[in-house]
């Protein structure tokens, strides 16, 4: 559903509303105190944004483009699965240390 733009004629309120297109068109002001008529404004409506890098990468690829892609990059080791293992202390070495 769109969102309409609207503007007061009487006391110059604009604001928008969210409606079906199947909806009437709002005739009146939404302020207590007014009474003024409201005409819909033109707007350029909605456009699409893409935001970020690489949008079309990662969604709009076909499964053979991602093997491909994926044989293509050199694989490189994880080394922070191994120093967090090795970074912790074991506890028994330590109590045998402390028996002596």
């Amino acid at each position: 559903m769109p969102t309409y733009d609207y503007k007061c004629e009487k006391c110059d309120h604009q604001f928008e509303v969210f409606q079906s297109m199947k909806d009437e068109r709002l005739t009146d002001c939404p302020l207590e105190d007014c009474d003024g008529h409201v005409k819909r404004l033109l707007g350029t409506g909605a456009g699409i944004i893409f935001k970020g890098s690489g949008f079309y990468e990662t969604d709009y690829r076909s499964a053979s483009y991602k093997k491909g892609a994926s044989a293509d990059k050199p694989s490189k080791p994880s080394d922070s699965s191994k120093s967090k293992s090795d970074s912790k202390p074991k506890k028994s070495s330590s109590s045998s240390t402390k028996s002596d």
